[in-house]
């Protein structure tokens, strides 16, 4: 499943660098996450790291980008090239 920032984002900046698959970009108003990139951090980290460094809180699972840790291995791999670690 994917994750999506709230309205209760503040701008703070601290969320889209720590990103390993640059899915955090600026909207119109607040940060959103790109559905089609974000892995929550699978391959990369152990946790979300945009949720670790959110102090407001505002970055919850995406209902509407349900998928299992199967789904975001896949979605890993075809955005990194990189394969599963066996």
């Amino acid at each position: 499943m994917a994750l999506i920032i709230t309205d209760e984002c503040i701008n703070c900046d601290v969320c889209e660098p720590e990103c390993p698959n640059e899915a955090i970009s600026q909207g119109a108003e607040i940060y959103e996450i790109d559905p089609g990139k974000c892995t929550e951090c699978v391959g990369h980290y152990d946790t979300p790291q945009c949720v670790e460094v959110c102090p407001v809180d505002c970055i919850p699972k995406d209902a509407d980008h349900q998928e299992n840790e199967n789904q975001l291995w896949v979605k890993y791999e075809k955005l990194t090239g990189n394969k599963r670690p066996a």
